[in-house]
């Protein structure tokens, strides 16, 4: 299932506090991009049709629950990326932000634990 940035900042909005209403949904992230309520009613109905939310019927509401897990999500999107552009590999990816300083002293510590973590 491909999800677009629009539509993933409402996933985000309900991974985050679940089940929502419209309305709600709309209060955390039409502002911040400068959507109205129906743009952001449209990214739910994308996302219905999609199968990444479900609504349940509360009086004459609907609320949205996730039906696509985050760590799922991120996980797919992830190895979607280092398939596109770096065959599939991680290493290249990490040296390809060494090479370009963007990494922190506190990101390459955290790297090194993580190997750690793997080796014997």
């Amino acid at each position: 299932m491909k999800i677009s940035a629009a539509e993933s900042l409402v996933m985000e909005a309900v991974w985050r506090r679940s089940p929502l209403a419209a309305e709600e949904i709309s209060a955390e992230v039409a502002g911040p991009q400068g959507w109205t309520e129906a743009t952001v009613k449209t990214l739910i109905n994308r996302l219905l049709k999609k199968h990444a939310l479900a609504a349940t019927r509360d009086g004459r509401r609907y609320l949205y629950r996730p039906l696509v897990a985050r760590a799922d999500y991120v996980g797919a999107e992830s190895q979607g990326l280092l398939d596109r552009l770096f065959d599939g590999r991680l290493a290249p990816l990490v040296s390809h932000f060494s090479e370009r300083g963007a990494l922190t002293a506190e990101d390459i510590a955290e790297l090194k634990k993580l190997i750690e973590g793997f080796e014997p």
